[in-house]
């Protein structure tokens, strides 16, 4: 496993004590937050993506398709 180190600033420090006030090790609650910011980044990066579909006729229209055809396929 990779070591990183980086300077804080205080903006940081205040994040890191929230972070750490539970009992968390720094470590711990650095690792979790790169996981929390990529989860955040891909959730945000959908939402984009879903006002940008619904925006789109094309999109809705084969929305609308597949979902009458998930509709049918469940009534069997």
């Amino acid at each position: 496993m990779a070591v990183v180190n980086f300077r804080t600033d205080e903006r940081s420090e205040r994040a890191l004590a929230e972070l750490t006030a539970d009992g968390s090790t720094v470590s711990d609650a650095i690792r979790q937050a790169l996981v929390d910011a990529v989860r955040l980044r891909r959730r945000e990066a959908m939402r984009r993506e879903s006002l940008e579909a619904a925006g789109n006729p094309a999109d809705l229209a084969e929305s609308r398709r597949v979902l009458a055809e998930m509709d049918e396929l469940r009534a069997r």
